[in-house]
């Protein structure tokens, strides 16, 4: 389902945007449920900003200064309507043709459909690919994160994206006590990340955050999917906002080793200034747009 609606702006003070409200992709932990966000609509009935791309242009035809744009924090772009309504092809092209950087999270192979697009945008200015790994665990993949491509569909998109040039960023997050908050789950996913070539992996702990909306949310998918999981957790953590696993510790050091080891960058401060730094190469080639 989805409905439109006409938005009054598109870029955050930080530039960052969002094209969509709501997401397909049925993710069970997923933060963006939440009810702090006040969305007033249900999730999976997404909300188009059917003016989000004109807004785009117009906010950066008056920007001073060039600077890199953001999306996929709250919404994945690459959702399947997306490969319908086009919406996040057309921004990008507005991103090139006034030479702007990009940089964009999501979880799906959809993104290889610009290709063409993010290449064009490293040439004059600077793209970043970031993506979601949460489990090395293919079965275990399909259950958390049900309406998207896997974990070993996501490792192919990182080469691809490594052999054409766009560095990456890999999001190790969210790590679910009592499901994924393994070692070996720890170092499968570190191994991607070394063989895919990413710049860097950004871990905010071994954990996830619970709130309400997301909370009632995420237990219910527990129920369905792992009987009595959902008792383990009211048992250990209650009503808290930040779970951590009880091996949080102990895998927060692997994380960091191996990390170290690979010459994988793991500070979160120096990926978010590498994402935020905007890098001018060519930038008589934005006046060329075909």
């Amino acid at each position: 389902m989805a409905h439109f609606v006409k938005a009054k702006g598109i870029l955050s003070s930080k530039n960052g945007m969002n094209l969509y409200r709501g997401c397909q992709h049925g993710c069970i932990y997923c933060d963006s449920r939440s009810l702090c966000y006040q969305m007033n609509h249900p999730f999976e009935d997404i909300e188009v900003k059917e003016n989000a791309v004109e807004l785009l242009e117009d906010a950066l035809r008056r920007k001073r200064k060039k600077c890199m744009i953001g999306t996929g924090s709250m919404t994945d772009p690459y959702m399947p309507l997306e490969q319908k309504l086009g919406n996040m092809r057309r921004a990008l092209e507005v991103i090139r043709r006034y030479g702007f950087g990009v940089t964009v999270l999501t979880k799906s192979d959809g993104i290889l459909r610009d290709l063409d697009l993010l290449q064009s945008i490293h040439e004059q200015a600077k793209c970043v690919v970031q993506m979601t790994l949460t489990t090395y665990d293919e079965d275990l993949c399909r259950m958390l994160e049900p309406n998207v491509c896997t974990t070993a569909r996501r490792f192919e998109v990182l080469k691809i994206l490594r052999d054409a040039g766009i560095p990456t960023v890999v999001w190790m997050s969210p790590i679910l006590p009592f499901l994924n908050d393994t070692p070996e789950n720890i170092r499968g996913l570190l191994h991607m990340c070394t063989e895919a070539g990413v710049y860097g992996v950004v871990c905010f702990g071994m954990g996830l955050t619970l709130r309400e909306g997301n909370r009632e949310y995420f237990y219910s998918r527990l129920d369905r999917l792992f009987p009595g999981l959902k008792e383990r957790y009211v048992r250990t953590y209650a009503n808290q906002y930040e779970v951590s696993s009880p091996r949080s510790a102990e895998l927060m050091e692997l994380f960091h080793k191996t990390c170290e080891e690979r010459k994988i960058v793991h500070s979160n401060d120096r990926i978010f200034a590498y994402l935020s730094e905007f890098e001018e190469k060519n930038p008589q080639l934005s006046l060329f747009d075909t």
